[in-house]
């Protein structure tokens, strides 16, 4: 069954809910039943059960099926018909029986399908392969036979068990013979990518872009205009960089720049830097060759995985004029700003569209107003969607606030948003001058001795 938590007031959920109204009309006759239920998280006497299956965001929905014993999130589409259709995948077996060569002419559509060969349906290795494929049913098809030789490329003599992986990219086909569970799962994910991820405006590659944007290994992206002569040259050179590179834990992708204004944004790139490369190593490091030569990607990425490189930030220029009450920071400046400065800093992380950063931005200027005559208070703000956030700050959300002292102490803001409550605040946490330098001296009394013992904790 598919069930949606939201709360009435959510802008998504409405949306939502006479699709899900109409789906559930639709899927009513269906056998076996497919029943779509929905939770007010709203309602004090839901909250408790939102808690229990981690619910985070609105509308959240999620299949459950054998009585709860498998829960799983939906990842499917919100309209009715692709509802239903995606529902209707979700029920009977999580892998299907291929017994004759024309129940395997699917597996030729031009999709991600995951076969397991076996001599019989029993023992651990099969086991092991429904798990597999129960968990990941939403997000491929699986299937399963005794007949090698029933499938496009097959071979009676193949030895089994093992697990065979059919794609429209690369090598097309490609085995394994390790059923733990998890080594399955991580054998899927890895060869369910393309070696390198096309960014253009194909609605195909979509999946694997985001899969590509969403996985936590560095990312090597060279971008270029796909029309212009050059575009063979690079991609020649490029995929040749990738198979050198092969045994590195680094994902590869190759963007059109007509298609990618979203990254260049992200980023803080320029189409007049084109062609690029760019490394994202962690979200605070990254990378950047800008008027790359094809002849160049082979050198530059060795470079970079030799430890040679200087990282790029992400930064607007430092202002000429900073007159007003709440002082504007960006990366290139704000260690100097909040750091060595010897000023006590709020700073405030905060997006251009946030409706609540508008909010408190005038109640910010009202703070920083009031406390012009304090010398050693600076209220700051940095745009988080321009410049990359220093690593010493954990910013999930906006608008984020962090309180930062002469000596280095870092509070996480979590007081009022008044901008008496605000000054108080800082009144009340500043440092003095007398108190940094003592916070320093006894900084550095510590024993280096300690330092080690720091890393190990």
């Amino acid at each position: 069954a598919g069930v949606p938590v939201g709360i009435p007031l959510c802008g998504h959920c409405k949306s939502l809910a006479p699709e899900y109204e109409k789906a559930a009309q639709l899927l009513s006759k269906h056998d076996p039943a497919i029943v779509l239920a929905k939770v007010d998280a709203n309602d004090e006497k839901n909250k408790p059960l939102a808690g229990k299956y981690e619910v985070q965001g609105f509308p959240t929905l999620k299949i459950f099926r054998n009585g709860g014993k498998n829960i799983q999130e939906y990842k499917g589409p919100r309209e009715a018909e692709g509802i239903v259709e995606y529902l209707k995948k979700q029920v009977g077996p999580a892998s299907k029986e291929i017994k004759a060569p024309e129940d395997a002419t699917y597996l030729e559509d031009g999709k991600i399908h995951i076969v397991g060969v076996f001599t019989e349906f029993s023992g651990t290795e099969f086991t092991n392969f429904l798990e597999v494929a129960e968990k990941l049913r939403s997000d491929y098809d699986f299937g399963h036979t005794v007949h090698a030789n029933h499938l496009p490329r097959g071979d009676a003599a193949v030895e089994r068990p093992l697990v065979r992986l059919f794609k429209p990219f690369d090598e097309l086909v490609v085995d394994s013979k390790d059923f733990d569970v998890s080594a399955l799962e991580k054998f899927i994910d890895a060869s369910s990518t393309p070696k390198v991820v096309t960014f253009d405006k194909n609605p195909d590659n979509h999946p694997y872009l985001l899969k590509f944007f969403q996985t936590n290994a560095p990312k090597a992206m060279l971008f270029l205009n796909f029309s212009t002569g050059p575009f063979e040259s690079f991609k020649s050179a490029y995929y040749g960089a990738v198979e050198e590179f092969s045994g590195k834990d680094v994902k590869f992708l190759i963007g059109d720049i007509e298609a990618s204004q979203g990254a260049f944004q992200y980023f803080g790139l320029k189409e007049d830097q084109a062609p690029l490369i760019l490394i994202q190593d962690s979200d605070s490091k990254k990378f950047l060759k800008e008027q790359v030569e094809a002849g160049q990607i082979v050198a530059w990425l060795k470079d970079y995985f030799d430890g040679k490189l200087t990282p790029f930030r992400k930064s607007e220029p430092i202002p000429e004029a900073n007159n007003e009450p709440v002082k504007v920071v960006v990366a290139d400046n704000v260690h100097d700003v909040v750091f060595k400065s010897g000023k006590n800093v709020l700073i405030e992380f905060y997006a251009p569209w946030c409706g609540h950063c508008k909010k408190l931005a005038p109640i910010l200027d009202e703070a920083a107003a009031t406390l012009q005559s304090e010398e050693d208070v600076v209220i700051a703000k940095m745009d988080a969607t321009a410049n990359d956030v220093p690593s010493e700050f954990d910013v999930q959300g906006y608008p984020t606030l962090y309180f930062v002292t002469p000596s280095g102490k870092k509070v996480s803001y979590e007081g009022g948003r008044t901008a008496d409550e605000i000054v108080d605040y800082i009144k009340k946490n500043k440092e003095t001058a007398g108190q940094a330098a003592a916070a320093d001296t006894e900084k550095a009394a510590e024993p280096a001795a300690t330092e080690p013992l720091k890393d190990e904790l």
